[in-house]
């Protein structure tokens, strides 16, 4: 058995096969999920896991170069966005290095999932809880 965090088996396979620029998206229980895109669906009820455990979770295996986020975060869920930004410069910290944050629109936030590798959903139910990692390389 796995000794690290991450015990689901198709969102471990999905963190290991991704290479340098490749995303992972992690949402909320409403992002529409291209037909054409890994799902890998670990919503149970409202709120379980929340996207902040999941994050958690996946950042603790995978390496973080870039992120996306809709710009409505901002206004429409600023206490998400705030841990989340917690959570990045400590990210930061632990990886060494400095992770680009970049801000568009929510229609452009979802064109955008069609071209990452999975999509984790997760059982949360606050807006515009949504991300793309961008994998970076450890050296």
């Amino acid at each position: 058995m796995k000794k690290t965090t991450n015990l689901n088996a198709p969102l471990s396979h999905s963190i290991a096969a991704l290479g340098h620029t490749d995303s992972l998206t992690i949402c909320d229980a409403g992002l529409p999920i291209p037909d054409f895109v890994e799902r890998i669906d670990l919503a149970l009820t409202a709120g379980v896991p929340s996207f902040l455990q999941t994050f958690d979770v996946v950042v603790s295996e995978l390496f973080v170069e870039r992120v996306l986020i809709a710009e409505e975060i901002k206004q429409k869920n600023p206490q998400i966005l705030d841990a989340l930004l917690a959570r990045l410069n400590q990210l930061e910290q632990a990886q060494n290095n400095q992770i680009q944050i970049d801000y568009v629109n929510h229609e452009i936030f979802k064109e955008q999932t069609h071209s990452s590798k999975a999509i984790v959903r997760t059982g949360e139910c606050s807006p515009y809880a949504n991300i793309i990692l961008y994998s970076g390389v450890p050296f």
